[in-house]
């Protein structure tokens, strides 16, 4: 094998980020990748996110870029546009609703048609693959990164509308990505930030985490993400995530499971591999362990540390050059039968049905609960007096863009009732801000309160508990995370919207007002305090 073949393979087993000084242009290092390193594959954030034509100009320069450059195939253009909170279109494109409101809809048909409409907008703007869906079971009600990303806690369930997305994307043309194996779902840490364990041995993953994977592999899946989780019960090496472990990438998931498509890591600047062996080193062992991308989002001199480091291990036989080879083969497989790309693109145009799509699943999957009859629906009066209460957001999972981290909960309850006055504290609210809020829910008759992932903010929990206190008319929104009602089992009415989006929230405000309906059923079960479950 030649040197410079080497490194363009090499080049091609790379999928990485960039910033640049504007959304529709290229940064310098990025461009030097591309061209002279050969690098296949481009992740885009919200930083790389302009309006829809800018977007068309960025993919449209960055695969001219890799055509003359001598690239044989196009670029992967990927994206994180799970829908709901994670989610990096904006300006132009539709705000569909995310996996676990789609779960609550207990209709499978709606994720294909979600997936179809999604494909459809992200391959009229240049981008081709779509990391999507997310097929973690989300058993664990304190995960802090999984949470409303996953369909819910029945493997099954989980299983069933994870292909049904898949396909719906496929169908339009753009590669998906199932996510995270072996799975991310019964963790209690965020490995943006640190290692999570998982403890399951085989038997139990078989029955719970690998499910929605098998029915995907049997289903085409085109390409499989790895988790920076530590299964101890799998990789005999203490804390070696799953993207670095052979056991778990050539045993498990080729071997056992006969997958023999691509395999990306998660981004190798994630702590729990930045802070272990280092992101250069574990490129170097990831593939190694049978991972054919290498994922690097954010610095240019990590992405050229990591190309250096797989080039020189492969000279120096620490990689069998075998394994470059069919890392190489199963990528340029992928580029040859499932790349979609028209560089004679119309403009972008919005399809309308889609805004209706979204609103039609967000009815069938908004949740509510009215425990005490007479409460609904709100009066929106001008003597009705309701004040509105609400964090603002502040805390993000690294995975959500910060872009869309405002709401509009009291806007929104002011297109219905005017009137209505509006209070917001911080995400974790001190004792000044809850006496605050206190002394004017004196003056109201009804109070609405917004949580956003209460069951991590023990001061969103005391304001709650406070309001009910003042022998008020509460009615609680849980913006975020459903498993925040489990802490009020004394609501007499909530809703659940599984996503702080205008739209999910817009609609939930109108079902408190009797102006339309949601039928949707929680998808995982809520444990209340001193209280029966609710599923």
């Amino acid at each position: 094998m030649m040197m410079d073949t080497l490194r363009k393979k090499i080049g091609q087993l790379m999928v990485f980020g960039f910033k640049a000084e504007s959304p529709s242009k290229l940064s310098s290092e990025i461009h030097n990748l591309i061209e002279n390193h050969h690098v296949g594959g481009i992740i885009l954030f919200g930083r790389n996110i302009g309006t829809p034509e800018e977007i068309q100009e960025l993919t449209s320069t960055l695969q001219k870029t890799a055509m003359e450059s001598g690239h044989e195939h196009p670029l992967f253009i990927c994206i994180d546009q799970e829908n709901g909170v994670v989610r990096r279109l904006g300006e132009g494109t539709t705000v569909f609703p995310g996996a676990m409101m789609i779960g609550a809809t207990g209709e499978p048909e709606l994720a294909h048609n979600v997936g179809y409409a999604t494909g459809n907008e992200l391959l009229g703007l240049g981008i081709n693959w779509n990391l999507s869906p997310v097929v973690d079971v989300n058993n664990n009600p304190y995960n802090p990164v999984i949470d409303v990303r996953s369909f819910g806690e029945y493997p099954e369930r989980v299983a069933e509308f994870g292909v049904q997305l898949m396909n719906g994307m496929k169908e339009a043309g753009v590669i998906t990505t199932l996510k995270h194996f072996p799975g991310h779902g019964d963790t209690n840490l965020d490995s943006h930030l640190e290692l999570p364990v998982i403890p399951h041995d085989l038997q139990r993953l078989n029955e719970v985490e690998l499910v929605p994977f098998k029915k995907a592999i049997e289903n085409g899946a085109d390409t499989i993400m790895t988790a920076h989780v530590y299964f101890p019960s799998l990789e005999p090496d203490a804390d070696r995530p799953a993207t670095m472990s052979k056991a778990v990438i050539t045993g498990l998931l080729r071997g056992e499971l006969g997958y023999d498509g691509v395999i990306t890591t998660d981004c190798m600047e994630m702590k729990a591999i930045a802070d272990g062996v280092g992101t250069a080193q574990g490129a170097v062992e990831a593939i190694k362990a049978g991972v054919d991308l290498i994922m690097i989002s954010h610095l240019p001199e990590l992405q050229h540390a990591a190309i250096e480091r797989v080039y020189s291990a492969v000279q120096n036989g620490e990689i069998e050059e075998s394994t470059i080879d069919e890392a190489y083969a199963r990528v340029m497989k992928l580029k040859e039968n499932g790349l979609n790309w028209n560089s004679n693109r119309n403009p972008f145009t919005q399809p309308e049905h889609h805004e209706a799509l979204a609103n039609d699943v967000m009815k069938k999957g908004i949740t509510l609960i009215e425990k005490k009859q007479g409460i609904l629906p709100l009066s929106n009066d001008p003597s009705h007096q309701v004040l509105v209460v609400y964090p603002e957001n502040t805390y993000l999972t690294q995975v959500e863009d910060e872009r869309f981290s405002s709401h509009a909960l009291g806007s929104v309850v002011q297109e219905i009732h005017p009137e209505a006055r509006v209070a917001t504290v911080s995400q974790h609210p001190t004792q000044g801000e809850i006496d605050r809020v206190i002394e004017q829910a004196q003056q109201a008759d009804t109070i609405i309160v917004g949580t956003l992932t209460a069951f991590r903010s023990k001061s969103q929990q005391r304001l709650v508990k406070e309001l009910f206190q003042t022998k008020k008319q509460v009615v609680l929104i849980a913006m975020r995370s459903p498993y925040d009602l489990g802490h009020f089992p004394g609501v007499s009415a909530a809703i659940a919207t599984y996503e702080f989006t205008t739209p999910a929230l817009r609609i939930a405000i109108q079902c408190l007002y009797g102006k339309t309906k949601v039928t949707g059923k929680f998808p995982v079960t809520i444990k209340y305090e001193h209280g029966a479950n609710k599923e």
